[in-house]
């Protein structure tokens, strides 16, 4: 019987330390994180660095000079961090220039409506003296295919996909709809259309068209390809309902040219007990030309460099390597992140866990995390973050920056804010700094880099 007591003693003792400790370890995650928290609310440095990249700088497409400026930007405040290391790595990008302002109108019984377009990424130009021919509305590949070259040949195929309302998360929307941006052309042109314009990839019905990248496949003749803006869209779809005979007609400039050099930008903050494995924080540092690049994704940009300096600004301690990455070329090639990678293997690098920011610079809603293990670790330690409005934790992310890591990487996460306002400004020229508002760009900043604490001594 003694024995008995004396072992359940002996329980109770450990079962009193295991829980102390932990009550311990609860209160120091606490701590810290509102430690985080007040720094970054109180004296981030996010806001001024992306007024200067917007406004000093501006829209930043790879292969531009605006491009180059920005790599020398973020690689000074990478010096003027004093972090460990701070390097660039070089990468070779493509360089398309949209030139002069696109026009378009639509053209019944002689009778012209101006619309709101803009040339797709990637997309080749029309004649100077532009293409005007009847315009074929189709609302999917499907009908595109049943219509056929005998209905198709000879007109412009206007593609009206409009992104679904249904869908509670913008991006499974824009996701569903994006592939007819990208494929509409090569598709059309199999069937004789001389040319396409796509519904713009919005949820708002508004004048900004929205650009982004198209492709083409080498077998098949290229033809140009436009975005349209909602409001022209809806104009156009009514139009081609009560008439038989519309025409369009539009004009875009854009050119090709060849390859150029630029960079990944990369800094890190050594780490002190398992300096070998790697966090990344990252974002993409180019930009589409039509405004400044605030949202996509300056915002990132200037949030994966605030992490390592909340970092070395409260001496927090941690054992992974923390290494900022702002990737070139995302927006027409994924060529940074496919470097990045290749270098990552050649090197062979070890990376604990890849976060990206591109998901525009609102309030934080959480975070999505590909690996079980760590999801599960997060997802136990989310009662932490109730406090400062999210702790949504799901299984299943990444970014497309970070996604060629997926085979060389623990855990791929994306940083998931609230999306529902992020399609009026995505790719169009409403993409400005006065539409980023500061409280939420620096609530991101503290959220992500909460997430890396808890990462780098897990």
């Amino acid at each position: 019987m003694k024995n008995i007591i004396l072992r359940m003693k002996k329980l109770i003792i450990l079962l009193a330390i295991f829980f102390s400790r932990s009550a311990n370890a609860q209160q120091s995650d606490s701590l810290t994180i509102a430690k985080i928290y007040n720094q970054s609310l109180t004296n981030s440095e996010c806001y001024p660095r992306l007024n200067y990249l917007c406004k000093n700088i501006g829209p930043r497409l790879s292969g531009s000079l605006n491009g180059e400026k920005a790599v020398e930007y973020v690689n000074q405040l990478c010096v003027e961090q004093k972090l460990d290391t701070n390097f660039l790595q070089p990468v070779t990008v493509p360089h398309w220039v949209r030139g002069e302002k696109e026009q378009a109108y639509y053209k019944i019984n002689g009778k012209k409506s101006a619309v709101a377009i803009c040339a797709l990424g990637g997309s080749i130009a029309t004649s100077k003296k532009g293409i005007c021919a009847p315009v074929i509305e189709v609302h999917d590949f499907d009908e595109l295919k049943a219509l056929g070259r005998e209905k198709i040949e000879g007109k412009i195929v206007f593609m009206n996909h409009p992104m679904k309302s249904s869908f509670v998360h913008t991006f499974d929307a824009y996701g569903e709809a994006a592939g007819f941006r990208w494929a509409t052309a090569q598709n059309a042109a199999k069937y004789g259309a001389v040319g396409v314009v796509v519904r713009s990839m919005t949820l708002a019905l508004d004048n900004n068209p929205h650009t982004g990248a198209m492709g083409y496949n080498d077998t098949i003749i290229k033809i140009p390809a436009c975005a349209i803006s909602t409001i022209g869209a809806e104009e156009l779809s009514a139009a081609i309902k009560n008439n038989s005979q519309v025409e369009f007609y539009f004009r875009q400039s854009c050119e090709k040219f060849p390859d150029a050099q630029s960079y990944n930008v990369i800094g890190e903050l050594k780490g002190d007990e398992k300096p070998e494995e790697i966090i990344v924080i990252g974002g993409h540092l180019d930009s589409w030309e039509l405004g400044e690049g605030a949202h996509d994704d300056g915002a990132g940009c200037v949030q994966s460099i605030e992490v390592l300096r909340l970092f070395k600004t409260l001496n927090l301690k941690h054992e992974r390597t923390l290494r900022a990455v702002l990737f070139m070329n995302e927006e027409n090639g994924l060529r940074g992140g496919i470097k990045y990678d290749e270098l990552a293997e050649q090197n062979n690098e070890n990376h604990y866990a890849a976060i990206e920011t591109d998901a525009g610079g609102f309030v934080p809603r959480g975070f999505g995390i590909s690996d079980s293990t760590i999801y599960k670790y997060i997802n136990e330690k989310a009662y932490l973050f109730r406090n400062y409005g999210w702790d949504k934790i799901d299984l299943g992310g990444g970014g497309a920056d970070i996604g060629p890591l997926k085979n060389n990487c623990k855990a791929l996460i994306g940083y998931v804010p609230d999306s529902q306002r992020y399609f009026d400004y995505h790719h169009t020229e409403n993409d400005i700094f006065e539409n980023v508002n500061e409280r939420e760009l620096h609530l991101g900043a503290a959220a992500i880099t909460s997430l890396v604490w808890l990462l780098c001594n897990e």
